[in-house]
């Protein structure tokens, strides 16, 4: 998906609802993470253009917006792939295989932390703690379904899935 290919232009109502809700807070940035999933559910991503649009609406430099998107990593971006899988990197992860995990999907998939493959099909992110240390080594795709207990095995079938289209839920659990 590219920006020329989709309006990345925020609808007015949408505008005046941003504008709206800042006014619940009292300090506008308040309204900030909530304004860019609005953003974000009407566009289907935030790029540089929709930064401007909320950072407009809510009355602060766009560079401050950016700063907000590019740190959290659920934002979606024009860039990102159909599927984006985030394999957890935090300390209880690593200590039962996720750089393996990480390293290995990296080499299927042909693309290092933060690309897209070149079908546009997948994304690949290194995510701090997805909340599911027990299960470690543990993955998420979207913003959906968790993958826990993953071996190299696991991480094909889930990957052969998800190239078809088909939902891999059926690897959630051990």
């Amino acid at each position: 998906m590219t920006t020329e290919t989709v309006n990345t232009s925020l609808k007015p109502d949408t505008v005046e609802a941003i504008k709206a809700l800042t006014k619940r807070f009292p300090q506008p940035d308040g309204a900030l993470l909530t304004a860019l999933r609005i953003a974000e559910r009407e566009v289907g991503f935030i790029n540089p253009h929709v930064c401007e649009q909320v950072a407009d609406a809510i009355g602060m430099p766009p560079a401050k917006v950016w700063g907000v998107v590019s740190f959290y990593s659920t934002f979606r971006r024009d860039t990102d792939g159909k599927y984006i899988i985030y394999v957890c990197s935090t300390l209880p992860c690593a200590l039962r295989g996720s750089e393996k995990v990480f390293d290995y999907l990296s080499d299927k998939l042909g693309i290092k932390n933060g690309e897209t493959t070149p079908d546009g099909k997948f994304t690949l992110r290194k995510a701090e703690c997805l909340g599911s240390c027990g299960t470690a080594p543990c993955a998420q795709v979207n913003q959906g379904e968790y993958y826990e207990n993953l071996t190299q095995q696991k991480v094909d079938e889930i990957v052969d899935d998800l190239r078809n289209d088909q939902c891999p839920a059926r690897h959630h659990t051990a």
